[in-house]
């Protein structure tokens, strides 16, 4: 009896310890899942927002958030495209970091290029954040800030290269890289979900005129630890080989000095061009030249490149530009701006016999040391025939190198930094998708290499990368000092009246009552020479009164119905006789 009493208790001890067991493995597998793992956990993402600087040249603009903080990398501005008729400026729409303002920890400057740093001033009215920059683009950065009356506002803060900026959970490193500026720098920006690489514009210049080469090293370095993503200039995506060096440029420039003895030399280039500018200035004083600036933005910069160190000047090399006639001409060297055929720049005004200085002779040399930025080419096509028209020798070829990687040197930086991620930046469309297939034949899957638009959300951690949204994003066009008043409406009615002219169709009727006291009156701008079409007018201004007449005998008071009824009638006539659509402006006074 006590033996059965016994073997019962061994048996249910038995049975209890096996389901315990069942039930601990049972649990265990739901807990690890399928593969008999632990549950990951959810890594951390960082959202990159690029709001401007893509599909177009300029106006680079990138919010980089993670942990409910944002990091904003340039703020630049682009020139307005040949349909925005009177725009000066468009700037970046910065709608979404407005309304995120308490999540910016700073904004940093990878270089002093307008397309970089030109919206700056804008952006610091709507949102004050402390800026990051190397010691130039600073400068330069604050030069705008004083032009637009905020610099002991904004709180500045100047870098060099090697520099880590811990800016709440992102920390930011500043990488020497080549320019056609001074100072450019790219970013390794540490996120709690990996480090992300952005380029800037750069290329890889082993021979500078003045300076280091690339930090090459440090890229390496960084691959070697791990890069999350790539952000690279695209720019020169389509172009096969490696940009060649300044010092190439440097080379030409100095047999151009030694093979016009005779004669002035007036050379147009880029002002940021910081150490084209140094070279310049050295082969005049060794050729026995005065240097004279000319060109708001070039005195500037060298100006201000001068007193910082990046630009020395030998004594006595340096003359206003005022002082050019008492020197014989072939001692004088003229620095302009003009080079992208700007029609208010120095050199245009030169080619146009309106600058009131310096006037074009037959025995000066005219180099373009600049390549056309697309778009530009007719502009200074233009400028170059009136300069030889006047006689003058136009020297282009071999006078400039680009500043941004072409293909291989992109190879180069995806070899080195062996990114998950490829994102390409900095160019229009077809100069993005070209970054993409180089991305993918570098070893990147095509799921990892993403061409974006203006204002897409792309979430990436180390699992996996997908645009998961978009913010407003676009231009805002700057004229005068309306910033954003000027919209699709505006310009397509200056569109109207730049091609088509304006009719204003004027008339009096007296109040309360069926009457027309004056008019219809018809004043012509931009249409037809009144003068020589008495007979169209006069067949404007019938067709006017009758559609005025129509209106009155039907009762129809509404001053918008017999506007409409005067422009109907009035472009018909218009059509029917001159195959024309001007805009058409009726205007109705009550007394």
């Amino acid at each position: 009896m006590r033996d059965n009493q016994q073997r019962q208790q061994v048996r249910a001890k038995r049975d209890s310890i096996t389901n315990d067991r069942r039930s601990y493995s049972r649990n265990s597998y739901q807990m690890k899942g399928r593969r008999g793992q632990m549950p990951r956990k959810k890594p951390n993402s960082v959202k990159i927002i690029p709001l401007g600087g893509l599909g177009q040249i300029g106006m680079n603009i990138t919010a980089f958030e993670c942990n409910n903080q944002i990091l904003i990398v340039d703020c630049g501005l682009a020139f307005p495209d040949e349909d925005m008729l009177g725009i000066d400026l468009v700037i970046p729409d910065i709608t979404y970091l407005k309304e995120n303002a308490q999540k910016i920890r700073g904004l940093v400057i990878t270089h002093g290029h307008e397309d970089h740093i030109g919206s700056i001033p804008y952006f610091e009215k709507e949102i004050n954040v402390p800026i990051y920059a190397t010691k130039l683009t600073m400068a330069l950065i604050d030069n705008k800030l004083k032009e637009h009356g905020i610099s002991n506002t904004v709180t500045k803060n100047i870098v060099t290269h090697g520099d880590k900026v811990k800016l709440g959970v992102f920390e930011v490193e500043f990488i020497k890289t080549n320019h056609s500026i001074a100072d450019a720098a790219a970013l390794a920006i540490t996120t709690p979900a990996g480090v992300i690489i952005h380029t800037g514009d750069f290329k890889v210049d082993h021979t500078p005129l003045f300076g280091e080469a690339i930090d090459l090293a440090r890229f390496a370095e960084l691959g070697s630890k791990g890069v999350l993503a790539l952000m690279a200039d695209s720019t020169n995506a389509e172009r096969q080989g490696y940009t060649l060096s300044e010092k190439n440029v440097g080379k030409r420039l100095d047999s151009l000095f030694a093979e016009h003895l005779r004669g002035r030399m007036i050379i147009a280039t880029f002002a940021s061009n910081v150490d084209r500018v140094q070279h310049i200035i050295n082969s005049a004083h060794k050729y026995g030249r005065k240097v004279a600036v000319e060109g708001r933005s070039m005195v500037n910069i060298i100006s201000t490149a001068s007193e910082l160190g990046y630009i020395k000047i030998p004594k006595n090399t340096l003359i206003e530009t005022d002082q050019i006639k008492n020197y014989p001409d072939d001692q004088i060297v003229l620095i302009t701006t003009g080079s992208q055929g700007e029609t208010m720049a120095a050199l245009s005004r030169m080619a146009n016999s309106t600058h009131r200085k310096v006037s074009i002779v037959p025995s000066d040399t005219i180099i373009f040391s600049s390549s056309p930025i697309p778009g530009n080419e007719k502009n200074v096509s233009k400028i170059m025939n009136e300069l030889a028209v006047k006689g003058a020798k136009v020297v282009f070829e071999d006078t400039h190198v680009s500043g941004h990687a072409c293909r291989e040197e992109l190879r180069l930086i995806y070899a080195l930094t062996k990114p998950k991620y490829a994102i390409p930046v900095h160019g229009e469309y077809r100069h993005l998708m070209r970054h993409r297939e180089l991305a993918m034949e570098m070893g990147i899957p095509k799921e990892n290499a993403f061409v974006l638009e203006e204002g897409d959300v792309l979430e990436l951690n180390k699992r996996q990368g997908k645009v998961t949204g978009k913010v407003q994003a676009g231009g805002i066009l700057v004229d005068g000092l309306g910033v954003g008043d000027v919209g699709n409406i505006v310009l397509n009615d200056r569109k109207l009246l730049s091609q088509n002219g304006l009719i204003i169709a004027t008339v009096t009727l007296q109040r309360h009552a069926s009457q027309i006291l004056a008019g219809p009156d018809i004043v012509s701008r931009g249409f037809v020479y009144v003068r020589e079409s008495e007979t169209l007018m006069e067949g404007a201004r019938e067709v006017v009164l009758e559609a005025v007449e129509e209106c009155l005998e039907r009762n129809i008071s509404d001053w918008a119905r017999i506007k409409t009824s005067i422009k109907e009638a009035l472009s018909n006539y218009i059509w029917k006789n001159t195959k024309r659509n001007p805009m058409i402006l009726p205007i109705i006074t009550e007394v």
